[in-house]
C-alpha cells in the first residue's frame, strides 16, 4: 500500500539537499559572470528537473536524473510542459548539463556519470527537438499516439 505521508518526508529530505546543492549551482554560475537573468533561468530549469520531475511519482536524488534525461527531455517535457519548443529542449538541457558539471566540479558525482549525461544529450537533442516540433504542429501526426 502507498503511504503518502512516507512519500512526502522523503521528498521533503530531497528537496533540502536539492537546496543545497541548488545554492552551489548558483554561486557557480555567479561567479562565471553570467547575467542574473541567465542565472535565473539555469536555477529555474534545473530546479525544476530535480524537483518537479524527479520527485513526481517516488522520492528520487539528483543522482537519479543522470540516467531520466531521455524519459524528460523526449517524452514529459514536451508532452507535459505547455512551454515546450524545441529552442526550450536544448535550454533545458544546457542548464541541466551545466547543474551536473556543478555536482561533477564538487564532487557530488563522477566523471563516468557526466559523459554519460552529455553523451545522452549530444545522441539524443535532434530527436527530442524534432519530435518536440512535431508534437506542437497540429497538422501534424501525434508522435505519441502510441502512449
Amino acid at each position: 500500500m502507498f503511504d503518502y505521508e512516507e512519500y512526502e518526508r522523503e521528498c521533503d529530505k530531497i528537496r533540502q539537499t536539492n537546496e543545497e546543492l541548488l545554492a552551489l549551482f548558483e554561486e557557480e554560475l555567479q561567479d562565471s559572470g553570467l547575467s542574473a537573468k541567465t542565472v535565473r533561468r539555469h536555477l529555474s530549469n534545473a530546479e525544476f528537473y530535480i524537483n518537479e520531475y524527479l520527485l513526481r511519482e517516488e522520492p528520487r536524488p539528483m543522482e537519479d536524473g543522470i540516467t531520466e534525461l531521455d524519459m524528460f527531455l523526449g517524452f514529459f517535457f514536451i508532452r507535459k510542459c505547455m512551454w515546450s519548443t524545441p529552442g526550450t529542449i536544448k535550454s533545458t538541457a544546457a542548464s541541466i548539463k551545466k547543474f551536473y558539471k556543478c555536482m561533477l566540479n564538487h564532487g557530488k558525482i563522477s566523471k563516468d556519470d557526466y559523459a554519460y549525461l552529455c553523451d545522452d544529450i549530444k545522441e539524443n537533442m535532434e530527436q527530442w527537438q524534432t519530435d518536440c516540433a512535431v508534437y506542437n504542429d497540429p497538422d501534424a501526426p501525434n508522435p505519441f499516439s502510441f502512449f
